[in-house]
């Protein structure tokens, strides 16, 4: 049977009715708004129904393939348009979607002149259009009906109802409507084909019908059943339980089980059964705990106490173990009652470690020659612990071989030590170890008196004798500063020293030999003195903090920093073969035990006949009014230090020498000890002497705290210092005078730093600045005021002073004279008959 051929472009024009296919000489196509825009053929604008025809350049299509090349509508045609002959070509809007899309292409030059000639000069196809009979008009005449065709009509009373559903082909699922209302419709009329008018809208009425309201209740109705509970177990007899373990499935379950009953439990000891997972979860400010109410507090998570070394003992110093987890040392020393009481006698001062695993045990002791006051740990080397005696005397220990015991890896073993001069604790011997010193520095070059505070170099540079920074070749912490009220620091180097000579020197019985060479020879590297800057005498610090040391090299960022050093191997390293650095600060922060904060330079200067000399310090203030106990840089800014005294607390900035740039109000309790947040730069916590802790926080007020926790303990607090365990844990170590240590976790909200929040309070110190500077000139100004106005007073009263007196004046100022003189003697007249009355 012959192929049907398709409708030409002419009766498709003409034709309103959709068919199925197109001719092969047009192509129908799918433009864009951007491609309508483009070549000026917008659907209902440029192109309507009554004027669907658009001529497209040829070059212009071409330019369009150039331009946007996939993203071309025409590119489906590309190469028709390229072969076509002629430069125009035909684009047809097909606004009735009689080819199944908006616009439909001409392909060929000749389709293009019939429908363009189609157009010129259309002629009516009478076959396929059938005229509708026009009625006639009747004439206007009223017979009474409208009112009740008018009653009978149906009008609407409100809008209308628009629903639209969207079913997804693919889900097969069967789509069901309820609540629905009758419809009352009669029978359509069959169109007329032949018009092809498509009857897009009907009235119809419907019937109006009441809403439907269901409802449910909770209560469900059960049938009761009678049953019963064994509430004794079943037991076997002797032979039964001989016969199920003889039995080949016993044994042939108990092999089968085994493998996996093994590997279990390797895989207990691998992984931490009592790892707690609540708390390891969120991370964010706004978590709340699991009462259901934000925690916004300090909390205590552990305290520790050893009854065995920590009664009648307070502790001087505290500080968390560098890596391990949850280990913590402090420094135990005598009652302030007990110092002043105490004889000759041998006294029990000692080190403590405590760990999270056992809160009221101590795991390790630090033996020590007298009380520590302070004492810190290595930077390159957590098993080095250098620390400050009351006699003055600087400390080292080496706790390298009890690190697994400390990690809990180990179990505790006993300690062999000489009975002579180590065993001091015979009770505690089998549960905790003993580790004596290392070495001690030489009584007649330590300090006078106690030393207060210590702090290791970095491991970025090193000092030499005159206090020149110097290249760290090894980049390793090897120095250790000093502070003590004898009106002096001192640089201590922990290296064998260059001159030295290999001497074999004897150890006793379980001490390290890890600085045998320093033992009762360790000598100051240089000694700082503290001259008053306007008057006679010297400066008796108690604490320091050394200024931003941190260098911008990247001599740190090499592999050596991480190689755990030998201290038996280092040599100090001759100062000739060093080469100086300049971009070292070697300013000290210092506070004394008269309150006062001193801004000095460690370098030693000569003097005119050439010998060194320390010079005086650059700045002083005082600010508080005793015993300054905390001195200390903060982690994020430099250049800003907090200071504590006994009623107030202070925060200085390098450079500033008008003063604190934030000052506290007195308090009623003194300020005992303080702190910076390691995780936000506007936190602070402050101890007191009642045993409360503030917390500040700059962004929110600088005049009182954020928080008071009071009664964290019932004694005077002696330390505090913070740790981060991990992003998610934060701890406080809280220290009294009764010897308890106690560990607060920090909350999220006082961990997590706010939006920007380095930025933020860098304004609040320059706004501070600023202040300060405003009342600095105010009281300048006021100062010259005044002097202004004394100034004529004071010029009157030496006028008069230097005015020439009269004969007269002159006369009886000596007659006043002269009676005085006589009273004073006794001898005027009126005072003779009195007494001779």
């Amino acid at each position: 049977m012959p192929r049907k051929k398709p409708k030409s472009a002419k009766s498709s024009a003409g034709s309103k009715q959709k068919v199925k296919g197109h001719p092969d000489d047009i192509v129908p196509m799918v433009l864009t708004s951007a491609t309508q825009e483009l070549f000026g053929c917008r659907a209902d604008e440029d192109v309507t129904g009554e004027s669907p025809y658009k001529l497209l350049k040829k070059d212009d299509i071409i330019q369009d393939f150039k331009t946007r090349a996939k993203a071309s509508d025409f590119r489906p045609v590309k190469q028709i348009v390229l072969d076509y002959p002629e430069d125009e070509l035909l684009l047809v809007f097909d606004r009735d979607l009689i080819y199944g899309q908006s616009f439909y292409l001409v392909l060929t030059p000749e389709a293009k002149k019939r429908i363009l000639n189609v157009v010129q000069s259309p002629e009516p196809e009478t076959s396929e259009v059938i005229k509708t009979p026009e009625p006639k008009p009747e004439p206007n005449s009223s017979l009474g009906s409208e009112q009740e065709i008018d009653e009978e009509s149906v009008k609407e009373t409100r809008e209308k109802l628009c629903f639209k559903f969207r079913l997804r082909r693919k889900s097969g699922t069967l789509v069901c409507f309820s609540d629905s209302v009758t419809q009352v419709t009669g029978i359509p009329s069959d169109p007329d084909r032949r018009l092809g008018i498509t009857l897009l809208q009907r009235d119809c009425g419907t019937q109006a019908v009441s809403r439907l309201q269901s409802s449910t209740t909770q209560t469900q109705w059960t049938l009761p059943k009678n049953m019963s509970t064994q509430y004794t177990p079943r037991e076997l007899s002797s032979e039964e339980q001989d016969n199920i373990l003889q039995s080949d499935s016993m044994k042939d379950f108990c092999k089968s089980v085994t493998p996996r009953m093994l590997y279990a439990l390797q895989q207990e000891g691998i992984m931490d059964v009592f790892f707690d997972d609540w708390k390891a979860l969120g991370t964010a400010a706004k978590d709340v705990d699991w009462s259901g109410k934000d925690f916004k507090g300090l909390k205590l998570y552990k305290a520790f106490s050893d009854q065995d070394y920590t009664k009648d003992k307070d502790i001087s110093s505290v500080n968390w173990h560098p890596t391990l987890y949850g280990v913590i040392a402090v420094a135990l020393t005598a009652k302030r009652q007990e110092q002043e009481s105490t004889t000759f006698g041998a006294q029990d001062s000692l080190i403590l470690f405590y760990s999270f695993s056992d809160p009221s045990n101590a795991q390790l002791l630090l033996e020590c020659p007298d009380d520590i006051y302070a004492f810190e740990f290595c930077p390159s080397d957590p098993n080095i612990i250098v620390g400050g005696c009351k006699n003055g005397k600087v400390v080292l220990w080496d706790i390298s071989a009890h690190v697994a015991h400390l990690q809990g890896t180990q179990p505790v073993k006993k300690v062999s030590v000489n009975t002579d001069t180590y065993d001091l604790y015979p009770k505690k011997e089998n549960k905790t170890p003993a580790v004596p010193y290392c070495a001690v520095s030489a009584i007649e070059s330590s300090h006078k008196a106690p030393i207060t505070d210590v702090h290791w170099l970095p491991p970025t540079f090193e000092v030499t004798k005159t206090g020149l920074p110097v290249e760290n070749k090894y980049n390793i912490s090897a120095q250790v500063v000093t502070c003590s009220p004898d009106c002096a620091l001192m640089f201590w180097d922990v290296r064998v020293p260059h001159r030295k000579q290999n001497v074999e020197q004897r150890t006793l019985d379980g001490v390290p030999d890890t600085f045998k060479h320093l033992d009762h020879t360790w000598k100051p590297l240089f000694r700082v003195s503290l001259p008053k800057i306007d008057t006679s005498g010297v400066y008796a610090p108690l604490k320091f903090s050394l200024a931003n040391t941190a260098r911008t090299t990247e001599a740190a960022d090499d592999g050596s920093s991480k190689v755990v050093p030998d201290f038996r191997q280092l040599r100090v390293p001759s100062a000739k073969t060093l080469t100086a650095l300049e971009d070292v600060n070697t300013k000290l922060f210092i506070g004394t035990e008269s309150g006062e904060m001193i801004y000095t330079d460690w370098k030693l200067v000569k003097d005119d006949a050439g010998r060194l000399h320390s010079a005086k310090p650059l700045h002083c203030f005082s600010i508080h009014h005793w015993l300054v106990n905390t001195v200390q840089l903060s982690p994020f800014f430099k250049d800003i230090v907090l200071t504590t005294g006994f009623w107030n607390f202070a925060i200085w900035k390098e450079g500033v020498t008008d003063g604190p740039i934030i000052k506290s109000p007195r308090f009623e309790k003194w300020c005992t000890a303080g702190c910076w947040s390691l995780s936000r730069p506007a936190i602070f916590f402050i101890g007191k002497e009642d045993g409360s802790i503030e917390v500040w926080n700059l962004l929110e007020n600088t005049n009182e705290p954020a928080q008071v926790h009071t009664l964290v303990t019932n004694a005077e607090i002696t330390c505090i210092k913070p740790w981060t365990a991990s992003p998610k844990q934060h701890f406080l170590a809280v220290t009294d005078a009764l010897g308890m240590l106690h560990v607060l976790e920090i909350p999220k909200a006082l961990c997590v730093p706010s939006w920007n929040e380095s930025l933020r309070v860098k304004k609040v110190f320059e706004s501070a600045e600023e202040r300060l500077k405003d009342l600095v000139r105010c009281m300048e100004l006021l100062k010259n005021e005044q002097k202004e106005a004394e100034e004529p007073k004071k010029k009157a009263e030496a006028d008069e002073l230097f005015k020439p007196l009269t004969s007269e004046e002159e006369h009886n100022n000596h007659l006043k004279l002269e009676e005085s003189i006589l009273r004073g003697l006794g001898l005027w007249p009126s005072t003779a008959n009195t007494q001779d009355a």
